[in-house]
């Protein structure tokens, strides 16, 4: 779909988009801006994004929103206790005529919001992480490409912990970004009351094909990135590792365990695409620190010093930089 002269047009063209999606989705969705940012940094790298916050604060009508927006086919799973995985990828049928035909489960979709992903064993939690990381499904012998682009957003309730199942570290790395969804601001919240109250109905444009943003992911992993920009993103991944040369006295004191190279991928990555929606054609350090705080946050691990003191993972990120 590359109908542009240069890439330097295409990066302002992404930049464009972005903004046109922002104000679209503004229209539905009031405040949360840093979150909806995130959403979308997540979608043009290519990546997904884990969001923590307590129930009704729009996380599934954000999903819902951004589907439209992006002219995407989309599916919500709510995790449960008995949620099996032939009920998220599918499972295949003895048909008519004596042979078996796979039927694809809700995971054949652009995007899936995993609504308290935490809620269900991990035999199901590895079917979609799995489907996360591969981008296909294996079902008796036979594999299924998943629908491109394909973009998982999990959510967590951080409340209730009771009946609930972790996702392990490992599983965790799998996501780009954990994002924190707070309570709005009393404007924000008296705004949501008066448009939520009424019989206000909103149509939504469409903005971007599965195309356009396929052609924009790459162009994404395209931008040039300068030398120290790299090592500064390699560095800011490497010195929360405890016990290591690059370690910091805090995160020696403060941290069990450290984030792995994919982070030092995600802060290279998300800091490009956050380069190209804020209309550069290369990201500087500051790209980086303004990415690193949902790409680091779930991939470092307090120990019980940090805990007993208060010490929190965001303050341990920020004396990073």
């Amino acid at each position: 779909m590359n109908t542009f002269s240069s890439e330097t047009e295409a990066v302002d063209a992404l930049s464009d988009s972005y903004q046109k999606i922002r104000k679209e989705i503004g229209n539905v969705i009031i405040g949360q801006d840093d979150v909806v940012k995130s959403v979308l940094i997540s979608i043009f790298s290519n990546g997904h994004c884990l969001l923590v916050g307590v129930p009704g604060l729009a996380k599934t009508l954000l999903v819902q929103t951004v589907a439209q927006v992006l002219d995407l086919s989309y599916n919500r799973i709510q995790f449960t206790p008995d949620l099996m995985p032939s009920d998220i990828i599918g499972s295949e049928i003895l048909g008519e005529d004596r042979t078996f035909k796979f039927i694809p489960g809700p995971v054949f979709s652009n995007i899936i919001l995993a609504d308290e992903i935490n809620r269900t064993p991990p035999k199901t939690q590895a079917a979609l992480l799995e489907a996360m990381q591969e981008k296909i499904i294996t079902v008796g012998g036979k594999t299924h490409k998943l629908p491109q682009p394909f973009f998982v957003l999990a959510t967590q309730n951080p409340i209730e912990q009771e009946g609930t199942y972790p996702l392990p570290e490992a599983q965790l790395d799998r996501f780009m970004f954990n994002v924190f969804l707070t309570y709005p601001s009393f404007e924000e919240e008296l705004q949501v009351v008066k448009n939520t109250t009424s019989n206000r109905e909103v149509s939504l444009s469409k903005i971007l094909t599965a195309e356009q943003i396929q052609y924009f992911q790459q162009l994404v992993r395209n931008i040039p990135i300068a030398e120290n920009v790299l090592k500064y993103a390699v560095s800011l991944a490497s010195k929360t590792r405890p016990n290591t040369s690059t370690a910091t006295d805090e995160v020696n004191k403060f941290l069990s365990w450290g984030a792995g190279p994919r982070a030092s991928q995600y802060l290279v990555l998300g800091a490009k695409c956050h380069a190209a929606i804020s209309g550069k054609y290369s990201p500087d350090i500051e790209d980086v620190q303004a990415v690193a705080e949902p790409i680091l946050r779930h991939r470092i691990v307090r120990n019980y010093k940090a805990e007993a003191e208060g010490i929190t993972t965001e303050s341990l990120i920020a004396n990073l930089f």
